[in-house]
């Protein structure tokens, strides 16, 4: 059971790589990994049932999957910290723009409706 659920989300990825090389773009593979598994899911191809039990273990330990960038990112902190003022403006000004313009879709959508 728990290897024809590990089967099904690893050949999505699989699936999503080769279509990732063959096509030569740059898009990341996992994310058109987890898009096709969505479809199928949708289109009922898979049943729940068979991925439910490894994607609720994966999820369950998300966590741990941070570990690697986030030491990763202690290697640049020398960096981080000389370019610290540019990224903070950065970080503060793309999210007032994403509030606003999020907030601008809504009403816009909503007053058509």
């Amino acid at each position: 059971m728990l290897l024809r659920q590990c089967a099904i989300i690893f050949g999505c990825l699989a699936v999503a790589e080769l279509f990732v090389y063959v096509f030569d773009i740059n898009f990341p593979a996992p994310l058109i990994g987890m898009l096709l598994l969505t479809v199928l899911l949708k289109v009922k191809v898979i049943k729940l049932e068979w991925v439910k039990g490894f994607a609720d273990f994966l999820i369950a330990h998300m966590g741990l999957f941070f570990v690697p960038p986030g030491v990763a990112l202690m290697l640049y902190l020398d960096i981080i910290e000389a370019q610290l003022l540019p990224i903070v403006a950065a970080t503060v000004i793309s999210t007032l723009l994403v509030l606003v313009s999020t907030g601008w879709v809504y009403q816009l959508v909503r007053g058509r409706k």
